[in-house]
């Protein structure tokens, strides 16, 4: 199943939020399962690039949010909507731990999301964060 890559973003986004809310509740995941049910396919044909980008953000989110706090202004990570913790997790991930990217284009990426499920406004607060942190 071939899907562009700005779906498969969404859906890297969905997936990281839906592990955050399984950890926000205290619950057990199979992140093999998860992908598997947003990508609507067995992990093993899933698309590499989601797997990748979804496992090393979940794998690294500690040193992740370490990273980001700083940058948040007096706000902590926990207290950001849990769709903006998966969008700046995402972004980070994809531009230290999958590479090959540039910096704008993962900004853009985070922009175009935040603009499409945040609060109006709120992707400037991902743009803000993000050009500082990556």
């Amino acid at each position: 199943m071939s899907t562009s890559r700005n779906a498969n973003q969404e859906k890297a986004m969905t997936i990281i939020y839906d592990a955050l809310t399984y950890d926000d509740m205290g619950l057990n995941y199979d992140i093999r399962e998860l992908i598997g049910n947003v990508l609507d396919e067995d992990y093993e044909d899933s698309d590499l690039y989601v797997k990748e980008v979804v496992i090393k953000a979940l794998l690294h989110k500690e040193e992740i949010i370490s990273a980001i706090e700083p940058k948040l202004n007096k706000w902590k990570f926990n207290r950001l909507t849990r769709l903006a913790q998966a969008i700046l997790l995402l972004s980070y991930a994809h531009f230290y731990y999958v590479k090959d990217v540039d910096k704008a284009i993962v900004i853009d990426i985070a922009v175009h999301l935040a603009k499409k499920f945040l609060d109006d406004g709120d992707y400037k607060f991902i743009n803000a964060v993000l050009d500082s942190v990556l």
